[in-house]
């Protein structure tokens, strides 16, 4: 009887350094291959540790999806606020808003929100995740709304509304862009003219990439 290979055992590491190593592993598999794929195994195998040892550190498997999303969707909000601050116009602000989420560059983040309202329905703390983190986005094109508004530069008396409305746009035209429906250009002329005539901005304010590309944060 052939002798079986034995497992090579982990080494021992602290505690705080191993949660945050299991923490990393499931969001780069996530970003790579989506939520569903975040199961014990294949968290466990990607970090190169035993199964029994993840559920140790994330004993609810639907706890740690939750939180992993949260953390990719909080790191690209805050890579965006870094971004649009560089901008000093509202207008060119909110274009670079809409260029940056539509152009295809965040195309992993896009698949984990898709993965997310899938897996939601039946996992309730990642629905809370979702809620939680939609009302981030909303907040954060309503500032952004609010500020042009105040600057002088849009028109509405219903930012909340409008900001609502450019989300849930965006979340649809991302998930069209998953499946190849229509192409870039295409998506992005119908997100700018939506948005010129919620925000009272001429035709065609919107429907080029800012003049110059802000820093991003590593």
């Amino acid at each position: 009887m052939p002798q079986q290979t034995p497992r090579r055992r982990a080494a021992r590491k602290p505690p705080e350094q191993r949660a945050a190593e299991i923490r990393a592993t499931a969001r780069e598999l996530a970003l790579a291959d989506g939520l569903s794929a975040m199961t014990l195994r294949a968290v466990a195998q990607q970090a190169g540790v035993t199964p029994a040892l993840v559920a140790h550190y994330e004993p609810s498997m639907e706890a740690l999806t939750a939180e992993t999303f949260a953390v990719i969707v909080r790191e690209e909000i805050a890579d965006v606020k870094a971004a649009v601050a560089a901008l000093a116009a509202p207008t060119e602000r909110v274009g670079y808003v809409l260029h940056t989420l539509l152009d295809g560059s965040r195309d992993e983040v896009t698949a984990v929100w898709v993965d997310a309202w899938s897996l939601g329905r039946r996992m309730d703390l990642l629905a809370r995740a979702v809620r939680e983190q939609t009302d981030a986005w909303q907040q954060l094109l309503r500032d952004l709304i609010v500020a042009g508004r105040d600057a002088g530069e849009f028109v509405t008396d219903d930012p909340d509304s409008v900001a609502w409305l450019v989300l849930g746009m965006i979340d649809g035209l991302n998930a069209h862009a998953l499946v190849h429906y229509r192409d870039a250009r295409a998506r992005g002329l119908v997100m700018s003219r939506a948005v010129e005539s919620e925000l009272g901005l001429p035709r065609s304010a919107l429907s080029k990439p800012p003049p110059s590309k802000p820093p991003v944060t590593p």
